[in-house]
């Protein structure tokens, strides 16, 4: 049953049943108004309540309804809460765990609410690129007060009921049994009295144009990539000028149009994409995962200490191995300070600062690592160094403990060659700051065993992670893409831009960063490195000299005050360099070409192009199990805008056909090599394919 049916003293209870967050699928709304009907016409019944578990209230529309016909099929949302507001006996919802989207929207359909204190409520709909569609923009402003409602709708951000005790959101919030108190609230109002509806309120505030028009220009600075956010403004703005009714026409209104933009289709890819990547496709849930209690790190370094906080964090302990005191204390201390940094931003207490640093046990030695369930090596990206790490984990491991390699480019198959347990092995591709950043790419090598890849996985959830599986190869998914939007910035150089032009055309597109920029941040020397280790790997693959001899000038990035740009003591901001300028335009002349203007068009596509043929490449061999995954390791892990929905999902809405005819004209001109087309490109093009089917 999707919704349970209950009495208590004359209290009919309706409880969502819908895991994992009772989600409002057909079913469920079918459910609803039948048993809402069942309780008006039950002589022996009062009042109504409805409510759902300790983890969710609801959660909003069932996600595994979207994009089907089943979630616009009667009765709607809108009708279901239609049926509540009309209803001749009370209705009170009792909301524990999460009211989100419409979940929020029906209990706002409700005559009375009650709380658990610590209940997250929330209209997060902005962040798929819509608004809410059941009456929300008209409801939680007359409910919770303008500023309130307008703030929660415009962030899509949930707060918890206790921040909303003092509004006319709820009735009761609750520290005890929130059901217990939703029946004692719907018995006392049985007794007689006004049944009140918020459609019938007015919305409270001393200035509402001028806050609304503050509010509006707001918005309408991130318009051009972000409408929604302006749009449930206006619909804001309706729900003070307008009566209810013609209000609730121009959310509708609103949403339909929002619903079809091409931002919300882009970032509703990115929403699914990413509970997609969860899913293998040859692991079901019969596979049972190791049990993991105690994680051990190899390296105390950066990535180290990264990785470590974000079992802390969850309350895992974590074994520290460093080969040296000295390198254990920095790196000790560095967490150390990256938590104290978040008290005094109000995010931990100091008592949880100790709680978190009082889980990691320090240690020098291989041996102290026998307890550890999963053991991650965290040393520098040089095959010998990590190569020594797991001959001493094979020694040392007990039988069962999962080893993972935080490579970022290095052959998984190889490493887990050097054991005696290759079927125990994986790489845990953490990004930095590993603390921070969402995305983990966990890399299935050829003998991965299956239970083993489902408990990183799971475990990746609990951490707070992005996971998307990746097949071994240089790179994996993302570096080996970006490895080729680096060579065409480097070629866009020799041709006649300057770091400065390509770094704006990329940001005006949506990057977090240009490549140049992201370059002088994680360090020039970095990608030095692997272009002279590829010089005897891969001798064809050819790169711009420019930024080898920016590198032999020193200008290794921020971090020596000089890369592409000049920085100033204590400043992060990129300035161009007349010197770097200066070295692109005299190599241009050494090669013999003639330096041209160059069409931020064309800088925006080469450099998403090669992204998309090295994405297409990288699904023919099995890398990644399909093109969205490829969208969610960009999404959360290069800077991709989201309002552009990852690589591959932007080469589907350009259009294969197009992507192919821009690629074979480049082909005709500078390194024109670098445009070969990937065969699935090519026989997608060809058909009228996309990538995300």
């Amino acid at each position: 049953m999707s919704v349970e049916y209950t009495t208590r003293d004359g209290v009919a209870i309706l409880a969502l049943h819908n895991p994992p967050v009772n989600g409002l699928n057909l079913a469920s709304r079918q459910a609803l108004v039948e048993l809402l009907e069942c309780a008006n016409e039950d002589a022996q019944i009062k009042a109504i309540v409805v409510t759902g578990d300790a983890q969710a209230f609801s959660g909003g529309a069932d996600i595994r309804e979207f994009n089907t016909p089943l979630v616009s099929q009667e009765p709607t949302l809108p009708s279901v809460i239609a049926a509540f507001e009309q209803s001749h006996k009370p209705t009170v919802a009792a909301i524990d765990g999460l009211a989100l989207g419409g979940g929020l929207e029906l209990a706002l359909g409700m005559n009375h609410r009650v709380a658990s204190a610590n209940a997250k409520i929330g209209l997060p709909e902005v962040k798929l690129g819509i608004l809410p569609g059941a009456g929300g923009t008209q409801r939680l402003p007359r409910a919770a007060g303008l500023e309130i409602a307008l703030n929660m709708i415009v962030s899509g951000a949930p707060v918890r009921a206790k921040e909303l005790a003092n509004t006319r959101l709820f009735d009761r919030v609750v520290d005890g049994d929130v059901v217990a108190a939703a029946v004692a609230l719907a018995a006392e109002k049985a007794r007689g009295g006004e049944l009140p509806r918020i459609r019938d309120w007015k919305v409270e505030h001393p200035n509402a144009e001028g806050f609304l028009g503050f509010a509006r220009m707001q918005a309408q600075a991130l318009s051009a990539r972000y409408p929604a956010p302006l749009k449930c403004v206006d619909a804001i703005a309706a729900a003070v000028k307008l009566p209810f009714d013609q209000g609730l026409s121009v959310e509708r209104e609103s949403f339909g149009l929002l619903l079809l933009s091409p931002q919300s289709q882009a970032l509703r890819h990115g929403f699914f994409s990413q509970r997609a990547a969860a899913k293998i496709a040859d692991i079901g849930a019969e596979v049972a995962l190791r049990e993991i209690q105690r994680v051990g790190v190899i390296g105390a370094g950066t990535m180290g200490g990264g990785i470590t906080m974000n079992f802390l964090n969850v309350g895992i302990p974590v074994t520290l191995l460093e080969v040296k005191q000295d390198a254990l204390d920095r790196g000790l201390a560095t967490i150390r300070k990256n938590y104290e940094n978040s008290a005094k931003k109000g995010k931990l207490t100091a008592q949880q600062v100790e709680q978190r640093m009082a889980l990691i046990t320090p240690v020098l030695t291989y041996d102290a690592l026998q307890d550890a369930d999963l053991l991650i090596e965290a040393v520098y990206e040089d095959f010998a160094a990590k190569q020594a790490v797991f001959e001493q984990l094979d020694k040392v491991a007990k039988r069962g403990a999962i080893l993972a390699s935080n490579t970022s480019t290095l052959d998984v198959n190889r490493i887990a060659a050097t054991t005696a347990r290759p079927h125990d092995v994986l790489g845990m591709h953490f990004f930095s700051p590993a603390n921070v950043m969402s995305l983990l790419e966990v890399v299935r090598g050829s003998a991965t065993a299956k239970d083993v890849l489902a408990t990183v996985m799971a475990l990746a959830k609990k951490i707070g992670k992005t996971a998307v599986v990746s097949g071994v190869c240089d790179g994996f998914i993302g570096n080996r893409m970006i490895e080729q939007y680096g060579r065409q910035a480097g070629f866009l150089l020799d041709e006649g831009a300057l770091p400065a032009q390509v770094d704006r055309a990329a940001e005006v597109f949506g990057f977090a960063m240009g490549p140049f920029r992201m370059s002088d941040l994680a360090g020039n020397d970095i990608g030095w490195a692997v272009r002279k280790r590829r010089a005897s790997e891969r001798p064809d693959m050819i790169y711009s000299k420019t930024a080898d001899k920016l590198c032999e000038l020193g200008r290794f990035g921020q971090k020596t005050g000089k890369g592409w740009y000049d920085y100033r003591p204590g400043e992060r901001n990129a300035r161009p360099s007349p010197e770097v300028d200066a070295m692109i335009e005299n190599h241009s002349a050494e090669l013999g070409v003639t330096r041209r203007k160059i069409s931020d068009e064309e800088i925006v596509e080469r450099l998403v192009y090669a992204l998309i043929n090295e994405g297409a490449h990288i699904l023919e061999d099995g890398i990644a199990a399909k093109a969205s995954d490829i969208d969610v390791v960009y999404l959360t892990g290069y800077g991709f805008p989201a309002w552009q929905g990852g690589p591959m999902f932007y080469a589907d809405r350009v259009g294969l056909y197009n992507v192919l005819a821009a690629m074979r004209r480049y082909a005709k001109g500078y390194q024109g090599a670098a445009w070969k087309p990937a065969p699935l490109l090519v026989r997608l093009a060809e058909s009228g394919e996309t990538f995300n089917r």
